[in-house]
This record gives structure tokens, sequence and C-alpha cells, in this order.
């Protein structure tokens, strides 16, 4: 009888086989021709470093151009080349059109207040409530079964909460939130993604605040559904859109760059299509007040469009089977002529959808880039239901980097200390675990007079060190929590910075991460920029490339195709 030889026992002194072996043990063979062809590559690569009319001509300073703000860059989550991209194509509100926050804001919230008061007959009080803005921020989930409203981490850990306009109270935070993660499908909480729904947020805790300061009993759910529905009509109904039609100057930023970064982008050969879901009447005013006479070239603003569609319905163009319907431009309200069967330039169109809309234009998936500012409306859901490229306007981007840069001195401070707790942290443990060793020889070993003496010495000394950087440690750690804290809360008291919470990405952070190529502030920054631009992005690095495996600089640009999220449910 043949018996298979059993694999000895590994020793646990010995090394784990692997590593740098002939024969490794997580690896595999190599031909020698891959080898050879690996050895002259290497030969031309030094060829190609050592070519002196080749460093000359990197070298050569070129015409200098204008220096781009920090602020006003555009920032690569995903490799995108320009060069393959034929269709750009944008959305209006917050896109094209960058609205003053402040006061749009502050227009929205008293419409809204004064409809829960007059038809959903909420107590005349309410009516005095102040809007705060420093109270919202993008990316904020409010909870409707407890009133609260919450900033989480990229991994849905919450690490703020306010009932009302106060904290949550630690005991309460930690029952409901800290063991637990919140997820956003659990119709118990909503997520406010977009600039339309800050108001919605603060008129929520605001509400609550004051009613239950008088000791009514407030029902969450239902004040939330209420805002809702109430803020929802303001925009349906228009009345919100006729107020901003009758002072444009006030409630939109007029930005002079626009129409040349459009002209630069068609000068490149790309073609440029309107997406928004605004009406006709409005999206017409609007886009005449941004563009109509900024270049001689384009009379008219539909002149820097191929494709204008309105009243898109998104997200559900993306994902629902509306036909396109033309509209008559000449007539305010847009009267329906018909079903469209071609999307031609000079017209205009309503509803429509992805798939009609790819067949067509002959544009599909890679070729198209969709700028939005909307991460559920805009970029989420065209990456789920097609391969467009995606790049997102967030405008609150530009007084973030502002703000951090005026306290530079207090973050470098903050990251020194940072450093100096981590090498604290690292040597009192360090220290902790030779004293352990001192003192059980101490305890157990028989020692000669002189040799305790000798370890009782080393004990002290140890002792007194440990002392020293845990006393040092403790300050650092103060130190590090109070600057963190003060620069966070120096850009916005309650929720500190728009892309962080604590030491990782906020959820919104997170979601502009997974789910656009490019981020930028405002359309216009794509003028500083040449149509063809290769956007690279660094690329991914795990924890033990970051700490110098060299699998790190394989290559140091992150790779092509749809963002990180692209495929996710």
């Amino acid at each position: 009888m043949c018996r298979r030889p059993v694999a000895p026992t590994l020793s646990p002194f010995r090394p784990i086989p692997g590593g740098p072996s002939p024969d490794p043990l997580h690896g595999s063979f190599r031909s020698p021709l891959n080898r050879a062809r690996a050895e002259a590559a290497e030969r031309n690569a030094q060829q190609l470093l050592e070519d002196e009319t080749l460093t000359r001509l990197l070298t050569t300073r070129r015409e200098p151009r204008d220096s781009v703000p920090r602020a006003r860059e555009v920032f690569v989550n995903r490799n995108l080349r320009m060069s393959g991209v034929e269709l750009i194509g944008f959305d209006m509100d917050y896109t094209l059109a960058i609205y003053h926050m402040r006061r749009l804001e502050q227009l929205s919230f008293d419409m809204t207040l004064a409809k829960l008061i007059c038809e959903y007959h909420y107590p005349a009080v309410v009516g005095h409530l102040i809007y705060d803005h420093h109270f919202v921020m993008r990316g904020l989930a409010v909870d409707r079964l407890n009133g609260n409203i919450l900033k989480m981490d990229r991994f849905g850990h919450v690490g703020r909460a306010y009932h009302g306009l106060r904290p949550l109270k630690p005991e309460v935070w930690r029952e409901l939130y800290r063991n637990k993660r919140v997820r956003l499908r659990n119709p118990q909480f909503a997520w406010n993604d977009t600039l339309f729904a800050l108001p919605e947020t603060c008129l929520f805790a605001g509400i609550i605040e004051l009613l239950e300061s008088l000791g009514q009993k407030v029902d969450y759910g239902k004040l939330y559904d209420d805002i809702r529905e109430a803020i929802d009509a303001v925009h349906r109904d228009n009345s919100l859109k006729r107020e901003v039609r009758k002072d444009l100057g006030r409630y939109v930023f007029l930005d002079p760059e626009l129409g040349p970064a459009l002209h630069k982008l068609r000068s490149g050969g790309k073609r440029l299509f309107l997406l928004t879901n605004s009406a006709w009447d409005y999206t017409d005013a609007l886009m005449k007040y941004l563009l109509d006479g900024q270049l001689p070239e384009y009379p008219s603003w539909r002149n820097y469009f191929d494709v204008v569609v309105t009243a898109a319905g998104k997200p559900g163009f993306f994902t629902d089977g509306r036909p396109f319907l033309e509209l008559d431009p000449s007539t305010e309200e847009g009267r329906v002529l018909g079903e469209a069967t071609t999307l031609d330039r000079g017209k205009v169109y309503s509803g429509g959808n992805l798939a009609r809309f790819e067949e067509l234009t002959g544009y599909r998936g890679e070729n198209i880039l969709y700028v939005g500012d909307h991460i559920y409306g805009d970029i989420l859901k065209s990456k789920k239901s097609s391969l467009w490229r995606t790049c997102m306007v967030v405008q609150e981007i530009e007084d973030e980097i502002t703000y951090t840069a005026t306290r530079q001195e207090e973050i470098g401070t903050l990251t020194q200390m940072e450093i100096l707790r981590e090498r604290l942290d690292d040597e009192v443990n360090h220290h902790k675990t030779l004293l352990n060793l001192l003192e059980r020889r101490l305890d157990r070993e028989p020692l000669t007079p002189e040799e305790r003496e000798s370890t009782e010495e080393q004990r002290r000394q140890l002792k007194s060190e440990l002392d020293k950087m845990r006393r040092a440690l403790k300050e650092a750690t103060d130190i590090a929590d109070t600057l963190e804290e003060d620069v966070e809360e120096g850009f916005n008291p309650y929720w500190g910075l728009l892309f962080k919470e604590g030491n990782e990405n906020s959820r919104f952070g997170y979601q502009v991460e997974q789910y656009a190529c490019l981020y930028t502030s405002r359309v216009s920054n794509f003028l500083h920029h040449s149509p063809m631009q290769y956007y690279r992005s660094p690329r991914d690095q795990m924890p033990h490339e970051q700490a110098g495996a060299l699998s790190a600089r394989l290559s140091p640009m992150g790779g092509e195709g749809p963002p990180k999220g692209a495929g996710k449910d």
C-alpha cells in the first residue's frame, strides 16, 4: 500500500517559507524570455533618460501661464483623457449657474416657513425663526424617527449629532449611533446632499428646538415630511424661481469666465449639451443672464450648445423611458410641438431618457462627460446607469481651501503634534515592555547583590523616562485635540470641515471620491486647462505601500475608467 509523504510540522522558530528565496511560497515562475524583454526595457529606459536633446526640450521653460489659485483647480479621482471625450453635458442650477447661497437659502427658508404656517397650520410663533446659515452644510443626514441631525464619516459612523440646535447628549448619542452604523437606505434616515436641501435641514432643527422649548411634543417624521412637501411645492410651482427671476443679479453670480471656458471646449472639438431639470422659461431667462453678450461669436446662449434639454426629470432621466418632446422656444412656457425623433442643434427639448439620448446623438459611454452638482441626481445615477464620465461642481470647496490656507500655522503645529504623539505612544509602549521584563527579572531570577542593584537602577531610570513620556503624551494629545477642534470649528462651529469627519473623510467627501471622476468649484475652471488635458490622479496606496513598500512606485498615477463606486448597488 502506497502512502503519501506527510509534510513535516513547521518549527515555530523558523521563518514562514517564502520571501526572498529561489522558490517563493506566494510567487510564481517566470520564463527567461520575459526576463530578457525586461532587461532590454531597462537598457532602453537608461538611454531615454540620458538623451540630451530630450532633456533640453523637457527642461526649457514654457511661456508662463497665469497662476491658477489652488481653490480654482480641477481635482481628479480617476484618470480621464479629455482627448477621448467628444460630448460634454452640463446641469444648470449650481453648475453653470452659481447662486449666492445665503440669499437664495434665506428666500427658500422664508417662503417654506410661510407655507408651513398658512397651508400646514403650524403655529404662528414658528414664523419668528431666524435662518442660521452656519448650522447647515451638505452631507448631513436627518434621523426622521428621533429628530436628530447627523454628520457621518465614510464608514457610516456618526461623528457629530444635534437634536434641535443643541449637541445630542453623550449617553443618547452612544445609545442611538455609537455601536451601530447608520444605513441611509433605511427610510428612518434622509440624506441632504444638495444645496437646495440646506434650508429644510435648518427648518427641521429650528422648529424642533422652538416647539420643544415651549413644552410641545413633536412628531419628527411628520415634521420632516411636511417641510419636504412644502419646500418641494415652492420649487415645483415656480414661486421661488419667479422671485429669483425678478432680480437675477441679486441671487446669481455672473462669471465672466464661463463663456470663454465653454468656447475653449468647443474650439477643442467638443460638442456641448445642456441637461437641466428646470423648465424652459426659467432656463431661458437664467442662461440669457449668464451667457448672452459674453462673446461676439455667440449672439445667443443657445449657440454654445448642440443639444438643449429642459425639464429632464433627473434622476429619472437616467433610469426611466420618457420620450423627448420638442418645444416651441418662441413661447415663454415652451409649448409642446410633439414627440422628437431627432435632437437637432438650435432646437429645444424636454423630458427624455439616457438610452434614447445616446441613440439620437450617436455618443455613448466614456465619450460623454457630464458635469453636475448633485451626487444622487447628476453623478451617482449617471454612473450606475451608464459609463458616462462625471465631474461634480462643489462650490463650497473654494471656501474650505481658502479658509485652511489662513490656518496654515496652526495646521503645521497640529501636524507636528500628531507626529510627536505617534512617536511618544510607540516609545511609551516600548518602555512599558522593557520595564515589565526588568520587574519580572527582579521578581523571578536569582540575582547577585551587584546584579540586583544594577537592575534596580535600570528600572528606576526606565520608570523616570516612562513617566516623563506619559506626561508629554497627555500634553501632546490635549494640544492636538484642541488645535484640531479649533481649526474645524473655525470653518463651521457645528459641523467642522465639509470633506472631513474626525480622522476620516466625511460621508459627503467619500461620495464625491467614489462617484465623481473629477470635481471642481465651478465650470469656468476648465478655462485654465487644455480641452485635450489628461487629468491624472494619484495612485491608490495601501498602508504597507504608504509605509515604504516599493509596489507603491510601480505606477504613481491612477487608472482610467469609471470611479470606484460606479458598479455599486
